[in-house]
């Protein structure tokens, strides 16, 4: 199951503490309330329209959940900024939700969107360099021969293709894979680990001890790097570093990248392809122009955003912002979908552009906890949308559109199944 969908339940485990602190039973409530999960619904592509019109009335608002337990939601672009850049204001340490025994305990998912400087300063200075355009850049070819594989793949099959299954899924994990430096003969394992937690339909009973399975399988992949240090991200840590990282904590960064940089481009392949499929305008151009690729795919990154909400900041001390009365301890809910349509980004972004001029959008996030696969996640896409429509230049939807399964409640959007006719 996907780390970000997982998030939903240590949230929920964290109201429901707050609320019963308070001296109320919740040992029946097993959910959120409904309020609070309106950030994390769509109508098809698009956020629903009560997200648009909360961030009109009132870009920082209260969600309207009982028991006096605060939570905020932050809609509009330029409060979304501040408080995605003000680490010192707010929190994002994993203890905050399940509390210092739960996450002394190895719930802890790790990587670096639940901690906090200087721990947070410490681990993203051991993954910046692997991250590095000069390093990414060694993956190009990589990159190009996955994508290949895969349309190979698709046009060998017989009638309908599944675009989830057989071109959004194995590309970022095998991008992943050569990221990573996983050895050949473990890729057909990591694939299926991979796979495994692309769980749809994850939410708010997702169970955080999930992660042990997949951290199991990953400590032998840094102990096999660690006896044989390559030139994968992993082994290039080892090298520069040794004894001074450990295997859970390599196996911990490596299980980041992994949810991090699989579910999300994985949804992005996905659902960029539908709005290709829908838009024969948007198809030619990414077919005929690759000058206008770098804008699509940042038109697409900013109209879809996958990511629908950040991970969640705690207040650290009394904060007000856009007249909104945070106090110390108080949840706070960022928006990234709201906050991308937020007209002070632009004019008419409810509708997506292929032409539009990149935008700053807060698809990868901001400050700090910035995505640091952002430039991966990008080759990617740009490798990907172009292949895929000069390939196949007459493929269409083998299903009308309205009759896709969308995610219902997540914090990655993603669609279930994408049928295509390939001629």
């Amino acid at each position: 199951m996907g780390l970000k969908d997982r998030v939903v339940g240590a949230l929920t485990r964290w109201y429901l503490a707050r609320a019963q602190r308070k001296g109320f039973d919740l040992s029946k409530m097993a959910l959120l309330p409904d309020s609070a999960l309106m950030p994390l619904k769509r109508t098809g592509l698009d956020p629903v329209p009560e997200l648009g019109e909360v961030r009109a009335r009132e870009p920082v608002s209260k969600i309207n959940i009982p028991f006096g337990v605060n939570v905020w939601l932050v809609t509009g672009y330029e409060e979304a900024k501040a408080v995605l850049s003000d680490a010192k204001g707010y929190s994002n340490d994993f203890a905050n939700l399940v509390g210092q025994h739960g996450a002394s305990e190895n719930h802890s998912p790790g990587g670096l969107g639940f901690a906090d400087p200087p721990e947070h300063t410490r681990l993203r200075k051991l993954l910046t360099p692997e991250f590095t355009m000069r390093r990414l850049s060694r993956l190009t070819p990589g990159i190009k021969a996955i994508v290949d594989q895969r349309l190979d793949a698709m046009a060998a099959a017989d009638g309908p293709v599944d675009l989830v299954e057989e071109f959004a899924l194995p590309i970022p994990s095998l991008v992943i894979c050569e990221l990573l430096g996983v050895p050949y003969e473990d890729r057909a394992d990591f694939q299926r680990l991979a796979m495994a937690r692309f769980d749809l339909f994850a939410g708010a009973t997702a169970s955080l001890g999930a992660i042990s399975e997949s951290l199991e399988y990953l400590q032998g992949v840094v102990k096999k790097q660690r006896e044989n240090p390559g030139d994968g991200l992993l082994g290039m840590i080892i090298k520069d570093h040794g004894d001074k990282v450990d295997d859970l904590e390599l196996a911990g960064l490596a299980d980041g990248v992994l949810t991090g940089g699989f579910e999300t481009t994985a949804s992005m392949l996905a659902l960029g392809a539908l709005v290709l499929l829908q838009d024969p305008d948007s198809f030619k151009l990414v077919h005929d122009d690759d000058a206008a690729v770098h804008d699509f795919v940042e038109e697409l990154l900013r109209y879809l955003t996958v990511v629908q909400v950040a991970f969640p900041r705690f207040a650290r001390q009394d904060i007000e912002i856009a007249g909104a009365q945070i106090k110390e301890g108080d949840a706070v809910i960022v928006s990234l979908a709201a906050a991308d349509r937020d007209p002070a980004l632009g004019t008419d972004l409810e509708s997506v552009d292929p032409t539009r001029p990149a935008t700053s959008h807060l698809a990868f996030g901001y400050g700090v906890h910035r995505c640091i696969g952002a430039e991966l996640a990008r080759m990617e896409l740009r490798a990907a949308y172009p292949a895929l429509v000069r390939r196949f230049p007459s493929m269409r939807l083998a299903t009308p559109a309205e009759d896709l399964n969308y995610r219902k409640v997540s914090i990655v959007y993603g669609v279930d199944r994408l049928p295509v006719l390939l001629d």
